[in-house]
């Protein structure tokens, strides 16, 4: 039996401040309004007692100190500029803040405790779960960030802000966004189903050992067979999806169990980035995504444990960010640098020229949901390198001499398309759902 190949497409790149840097496709929007950001922790001391750390190390660090502080946690987020993991305690408590520089993290004391901004969260949940409305925690300001879109206005807007200012000043704030949370059904590396178009987010292996993809649960819940090519034979099938609910995660399994499905995103201009496992996000840290319709951004992540309130209804557990993304790129990959693969597209508002809020379904919570593996790593957090060659695990490598990523020659420079591949091209014309 011959193995099948994933086919290579033409990617699409976007964005001057993008060129070079690796991505994949996903598509969520991001937010219009600034965060106030507090200062962050100073002193000798605390200089003293913080090493230095990179997002992927800081997501293993909270994991922790979350579990050793108990009550006291309240949140944490990555400082990039100081490269330190800044960890929230709420209380006086001196052993926690013993443990956290122990950690080799920075201690800041608090008001709200994690508990208290969970319970703010519920209290939202019953007063306020308004089609168009957001909100996640912030760990940088220590209070959850209300957004609204701008279908949000006369007794809706009002019931919000009610709802936001029962909370008080100090445990939540509300911000206006320019354009409309929706789910969007197409774009990114180029699926199609049921007259809609998604993005294929990563590879994965299934329990049973099949080569498969996880993608958008709303992509999932749209057709159940899904071509990689537009008006294709059916390429791969559903077998499971969520959306909305706790979640916005499918799987998918390749219909031809022989099909050669390796964890490598092309990312355009002849490099690839090889995807090692799965890893959580931290507040603070860099992601980059890529998209049909945008094609290269990168951002932040700015909330984690985000609730979405979409017209289809409420979804939970998102992962918030700044990336710009528009209507064509969603269902793709959010990921870092280094490989880690971080989230998949669920939707948004706004666009890359306004901005907006952008909201990804982690895959750490969709792998353990569907029970597959992901990368050389499974489901571990993703490698550490850097700008290397081809070869290099999480590096920023040439795809092929001759090849590259458009039709003219396939991502390992043989003219024949890549093994397994993930790559973008336009939308053919395909309506959202």
């Amino acid at each position: 039996m011959t193995h099948r190949r994933i086919p290579k497409r033409r990617a699409v790149m976007a964005g001057a401040g993008a060129a070079g840097l690796i991505a994949a496709a996903v598509l969520l929007p991001r937010a219009n309004a600034s965060q106030a950001q507090p200062e962050a922790p100073s002193g000798a001391a605390a200089g003293a007692a913080a090493g230095k750390a990179n997002a992927a190390s800081a997501a293993a660090v909270v994991r922790g100190l979350a579990q050793q502080l108990g009550d006291a946690f309240a949140g944490s987020y990555y400082d990039a500029a100081k490269q330190q993991v800044v960890v929230n305690v709420a209380g006086n408590d001196s052993n926690a803040n013993e443990r956290v520089k122990k950690a080799g993290a920075v201690p800041r004391a608090v008001r709200n405790s994690a508990a208290e901004l969970r319970s703010a969260a519920h209290t939202l949940a019953r007063t306020a779960t308004i089609p168009g409305t957001a909100w996640a925690v912030d760990p940088r300001t220590n209070r959850i960030v209300v957004s609204a879109d701008r279908t949000v206005k006369g007794a809706q807007w009002t019931r919000l802000e009610k709802a936001v200012r029962a909370l008080g000043a100090d445990t939540a704030r509300i911000q206006k966004s320019a354009g409309q949370f929706k789910a969007f059904s197409e774009g990114g590396d180029a699926i199609f189903g049921g007259g809609a178009r998604c993005s294929l987010g990563f590879n994965v292996t299934t329990q049973d050992g099949n080569p498969g993809f996880i993608t958008a649960g709303h992509c999932g819940v749209a057709a159940k067979k899904w071509s990689l090519s537009a008006n294709g034979a059916p390429a791969a099938t559903v077998q499971k999806a969520t959306f909305p609910g706790n979640g916005d995660f499918s799987l998918l399994t390749y219909d031809d169990a022989a099909t050669q499905a390796p964890s490598a995103v092309d990312t355009g201009q002849g490099k690839l980035v090889q995807i090692t496992g799965a890893a959580d996000a931290s507040v603070g840290e860099r992601v980059l995504r890529m998209g049909s319709t945008t094609g290269l951004h990168d951002g932040k992540v700015t909330g984690l444990d985000a609730t979405v309130n979409y017209p289809e209804g409420t979804v939970t557990g998102l992962i918030q960010t700044d990336v710009c993304a528009e209507p064509g790129d969603s269902g793709g990959s959010l990921f870092t640098a280094d490989g880690g693969a971080v989230g998949l597209t669920s939707g948004g508002s706004g666009n890359c020229k306004a901005g907006g809020e952008t909201f990804f379904q982690p895959v750490t919570t969709a792998l353990a949901a569907v029970g597959a593996t992901i990368g050389a790593g499974g489901q571990g957090s993703g490698g550490s390198g850097g700008d290397g060659g081809a070869g290099d695990t999480g590096g920023m490598g040439d795809a092929g001499a001759s090849g590259g990523a458009d039709a003219s020659g396939g991502a390992d420079g043989s003219g024949q398309p890549g093994k397994g591949v993930i790559s973008m091209e336009p939308a053919p014309g395909y309506g959202r759902q």
